[in-house]
C-alpha cells in the first residue's frame, strides 16, 4: 500500500497511455490472427490492492475462467486475465466465430484458443510497456484454469511466490456489433517492481 502514497495524477496517465496502446497492439495482433477486424474499448486503468482482485471479479467464491502467466526480466510479476465463463464462451463465439456449447466445459480447442487470446493481450500490454520503461520484460507460455477466483489467486501465490501488495487493472472490453466482452487484465508486480518501473520512466516515489 506505500507506493500508493506517492502515486500523482501524472503518473496514472502514464498507466492509462500504456493500457491504451497495449489495447490498440492487441487489436491489431488479433486482427491478424482471426483475419477478422477486432476492435477493444478504450480500456480503464486503476491501481487497487491485491486483496480487492477477487471482489472485482464477482468476489472469491465466484467461478472464473483465468488465463495466468509470469512476467520475467528487470520488472518481474504476474499476470492474470479473468472473465466469467459466459465471457469465455461469448468471446470464443463471436471474436474467434467458434461452435461452442454456451453450457458445457471448454473442451481443448477452446482452452487452446483462450490462452493464444491471453497470450495476445498479455504480449501487447507487456511490449507497451517496455517501450516506455525500457525494461526487458517478457511473458512465460501461458497457463488456464476453472475455478473460484480466490483458489486462482491462491495458486498463483504459491505456483509464482510472492506478489507485491498492489495491483494494476486493465478493463479489457471487446466489441463486436453492438456486443461486449468484458474480461479483466490484472498486473501484479514482484515487491520493488512497481519502484522499478516508474524509476525507469524517471518517475520520483518519494513524495514531490
Amino acid at each position: 500500500m506505500e507506493v500508493f502514497k506517492h502515486f500523482k495524477e501524472f503518473k496514472m496517465d502514464v498507466l492509462k497511455e500504456v493500457g491504451n496502446i497495449g489495447a490498440g497492439n492487441a487489436a491489431t495482433a488479433l486482427s491478424r490472427l482471426l483475419d477478422k477486424p477486432v476492435d477493444m474499448a478504450v480500456p480503464k486503468v486503476q491501481l487497487l490492492p491485491f486483496e480487492e482482485i477477487a471482489d472485482r471479479v464477482g468476489g472469491a467464491e465466484r467461478i472464473v475462467i483465468a488465463i495466468f502467466l509470469r512476467v520475467e526480466g528487470d520488472a518481474p510479476g504476474n499476470l492474470f486475465f479473468i472473465l466469467s465463463p459466459e465471457a469465455a464462451k461469448s468471446l470464443l463465439k463471436r471474436l474467434a466465430g467458434m461452435q461452442v456449447d454456451q453450457d458445457g466445459m471448454f473442451d481443448e480447442m477452446e482452452q487452446s484458443a483462450l490462452c493464444e487470446i491471453g497470450n495476445i493481450l498479455a504480449g501487447s500490454y507487456l511490449s507497451s510497456l517496455a517501450d516506455f520503461t525500457k525494461l526487458d520484460l517478457s511473458p512465460t507460455v501461458p497457463g488456464l484454469a476453472m475455478d473460484m477466483a480466490g483458489a486462482i489467486l491462491s495458486y498463483g501465490l504459491l505456483q509464482f511466490g510472492q506478489m507485491g501488495d498492489d495491483a494494476l487493472l486493465i478493463d479489457t472490453t471487446f466489441l463486436e456489433g453492438d456486443h461486449e466482452v468484458e474480461g479483466k487484465f490484472f498486473l501484479i508486480p514482484d515487491p520493488d517492481s512497481f519502484a522499478k518501473i516508474f524509476q525507469a520512466l524517471g518517475v520520483p516515489l518519494e513524495n514531490d
